[in-house]
């Protein structure tokens, strides 16, 4: 194995150079030490997060396993989602099972049949649902469909058996590719019956 050490008094740039240090703007030295310092209080907190999610689901299941074995019931639906709250009702959670959907290359078809209907309904199409489709669409910055904005069309009832074929071919694209686990945490708003999340998004807190 080659020897990764940095001799002293040199660093490492981001194209695997070594610098002299002497050489380092001092407002690139600040820059790489508070990035440096974020960075890792990030990876303490995502192993905290992920620890924490490890917890709560295994303290869920326990509670389940428990109710069964106690009173011959299962908590939850028959994808697993149950929800649980604190004895005065402040506090809420909910787990969550979710299907990861994946779309097969028989989308590129339902989008064709798509495009063939709006085009037969060129003249008195509703632009609404052109808008519809073109946003259902359109790629993300990754690259992926949107699967929400896909499924959506779904629920749009159009007595056209070319609208009902693409509907076909959009439900043949369909794959679930495993699902995802979900912990979510609620607090009672005061004495009412709403409850808001308790934000774990580092964007929304």
């Amino acid at each position: 194995m080659a020897d990764t050490r940095i001799p002293d008094g040199f660093v490492q740039n981001a194209q695997g150079h070594l610098v002299p240090e002497h050489q380092v703007r001092e407002h690139d030295k600040l820059r790489d030490q508070a990035a440096g310092e974020l960075a890792a209080m990030a990876l303490a907190i995502n192993k905290q997060l992920a620890e924490f999610k490890r917890r709560a689901l295994a303290d869920i299941d326990d509670l389940i396993a428990i109710s069964a074995a106690k009173y011959g019931v299962t908590l939850g639906g028959k994808k697993g989602n149950v929800s649980i709250c604190t004895y005065n009702g402040q506090f809420k959670i909910e787990k969550a099972v979710a299907e990861r959907i994946a779309f097969t290359e028989e989308i590129l078809a339902a989008k064709e049949l798509i495009d063939g209907c709006i085009r037969k309904w060129s003249e008195g199409a509703d632009q609404h649902l052109r808008i519809l489709v073109d946003r259902a669409f359109r790629a993300n910055r990754q690259g992926q469909i949107k699967t929400g904005d896909v499924l959506s069309l779904l629920r749009v009832e159009i007595d056209d058996p070319d609208w009902k074929l693409a509907m076909e071919a959009l439900k043949d694209s369909i794959q679930v590719n495993g699902t995802a686990v979900y912990v979510r945490f609620y607090q009672r708003v005061g004495a009412t019956d709403r409850y808001e999340p308790i934000n774990l998004n580092i964007a929304a807190v």
